[in-house]
């Protein structure tokens, strides 16, 4: 499928991007993330293996918008635990 990020066209298959995303180990969550395979990774670094850019040059959309078009289901990364704040007696 055709995807236009940064401004550059790519032609993209859904299992291009699984065999991309083989062997790499996810970023902590943060933001939108992408389940690809059983892992889930931030898009933006999906959109890097992809695309082989920079991060600051494609928006997290830009590359929400083409997996999305692909197939992979994107959502929002977990919320972090919160933290117990210290100094505190209960």
């Amino acid at each position: 499928m055709r995807c236009v990020i940064a401004r550059f066209p790519f032609d993209l298959v859904k299992s291009e991007v699984e065999h991309m995303m083989s062997g790499i180990t996810p970023e902590p969550a943060t933001g939108v993330c992408v389940a690809i395979g059983r892992r889930s990774y931030p898009v933006k670094q999906v959109g890097q293996v992809i695309t082989r850019q920079d991060r600051r040059d494609f928006t997290a959309d830009e590359v929400t918008r083409a997996l999305t078009r692909l197939g992979f289901t994107c959502h929002a990364a977990p919320a972090a635990p919160a933290a117990p704040v210290l100094g505190t007696s209960l």
